[in-house]
């Protein structure tokens, strides 16, 4: 009898992945190149290879998360590269873990696989086939980010992006568009659109005109958006900066092209802070472009974030933040207290904040958010929304409406869901409205957004 020849298995690549939705489309072109060239992706530390962890590197929390998971690892595996934003400060690393393999930056898909490559030769015969169109994603089935510029252009004085992921560099509009199509064609239902500044797209290239579907188009965003809101998923725009050209797109809101939602990080609404911290524009011209906005798409959901106890914020600069929220009447608001980064040019300014000042002003701003949600979220108590379900917990569904993005806004909890599945469209009937969820019933079933 004739033994057949032992089937030898791939060399297997273990993953961790921190951070931010950036950092998660860095990791997924990793994965993919992985799975590209015939490596298998393993599902836990001891049946890998070698282990990757992509780190954040933006704050001192970060940083620790991502020196942790780098030890976790090299106890668990002992074979680590490391990539991603803690990754340009590869001294750091190697002083706490100097037995790492390697180190690179982010968004250094190639240079992570040349190290992988070095550690752990690539298999003999790669089956590119292996790879579905839309690449390897780490979201559920149903929605994805994509990522259409990496770097920004900014100089904040709280923040390092720039030296860690360098000057915006726009995506080419052909492939953002051909990444969003082979996304809709793989069943993707919702496309989050991230960069580091989303609204700045194409101004590196000189909103240079590229090719789609054999037409001229403008790399810029309000071109990049209709374009996309006629794919047939929902698309939802996220860190946009309030430049004159974003008025553009509430049209496209209006006339449901795209969803009627913006992420908008404001940061404060003191003049003399927002000039310290070298953001744009005043908080009085942020209230009328929001009533523009409003005008036009009046059921627009506005998202934004606050940072509180800035060096040299005072009580005065604290209290007109305070009012900007209770004017503006924002949807969703996350609040942080200020923490100083490594590099940051914010460390030489004067007069910092005591920590626990800091955190009686958090308290104070989510105190009012909380209250503002809770009433507007009220209003829609008896109307019938469309949700897309995230999962199904025993009896009930976990979905969104077109006011909440992943991770980051509320939730809608169908309690009649468990016949629902994942990845679907449905109308429901809110019942209950609290400070940041709702609780609704399904009507019918939808098959399309």
């Amino acid at each position: 009898m004739q033994v057949a020849p032992a089937v030898k298995r791939p060399p297997s690549v273990g993953f961790v992945s921190l951070g931010c939705s950036k950092a998660l489309v860095d990791s997924e072109r990793i994965l993919t190149q992985l799975r590209a060239e015939g490596y298998a992706i393993a599902p836990s530390y001891e049946g890998a290879d070698l282990v990757v962890v992509n780190t954040c590197g933006f704050i001192d929390a970060a940083v620790a998360e991502s020196l942790d998971a780098i030890g976790e690892a090299l106890a668990a595996n002992g074979r680590v590269i490391v990539t991603g934003c803690l990754g340009v400060k590869d001294d750091v690393i190697k002083d706490a873990h100097p037995q790492v393999l390697a180190v690179t930056g982010p968004g250094a898909t190639h240079e992570v696989m040349q190290a992988v490559h070095a550690a752990l030769p690539r298999p003999h015969d790669p089956h590119v086939d292996l790879v579905p169109p839309q690449g390897v994603k780490l979201t559920p089935r149903h929605y994805a980010y994509l990522k259409i510029s990496e770097g920004c252009n900014h100089r904040c004085t709280f923040c390092i992006i720039p030296s860690l992921r360098g000057a915006l560099a726009s995506r080419p509009v052909a492939e953002v568009m051909q990444e969003a199509e082979d996304l809709a064609q793989a069943g993707v239902k919702e496309l989050l659109i991230i960069s580091q500044d989303t609204s700045a797209y194409g101004a590196d290239v000189k909103y240079r005109t590229g090719f789609w579907q054999g037409r001229p188009m403008k790399t810029r965003l309000t071109e990049l958006a209709r374009a996309l809101g006629s794919l047939g998923m929902w698309v939802r725009l996220q860190y946009v900066y309030p430049y004159p050209h974003v008025d553009e797109l509430i049209p496209l809101m209006a006339e449901r092209k795209i969803l009627p939602y913006l992420d908008v990080p404001f940061q404060h609404a003191s003049p003399r802070i927002l000039k310290q911290m070298k953001r744009p524009a005043s908080a009085e011209n942020n209230l009328a472009r929001i009533e523009k906005w409003r005008e036009i798409c009046p059921d627009i959901t506005l998202r934004s974030t606050f940072i509180v106890g800035f060096p040299g914020e005072t009580e005065g600069d604290f209290e007109a933040l305070l009012e900007f929220l209770a004017a503006a009447q924002l949807d969703r608001v996350g609040g942080f207290t200020y923490s100083p980064i490594a590099g940051a040019a914010a460390n030489a300014l004067p007069d910092p904040v005591p920590e626990e000042v800091k955190h009686e002003r958090l308290a104070r701003l989510m105190a009012v958010q909380e209250a503002i949600s809770r009433a507007k979220l009220q209003q829609k108590v008896g109307k019938t929304l469309t949700v897309l379900v995230d999962e199904i917990q025993g009896k009930q569904a976990v979905a969104r409406s077109m006011a909440d993005a992943p991770e980051v806004d509320g939730v809608v909890y169908i309690e009649n869901g468990a016949r629902l599945k994942a990845g679907e469209f449905c109308e429901v009937t809110v019942t209950h409205a609290g400070e940041h969820d709702l609780r609704a019933r399904a009507a019918k079933e939808r098959k399309h957004g």
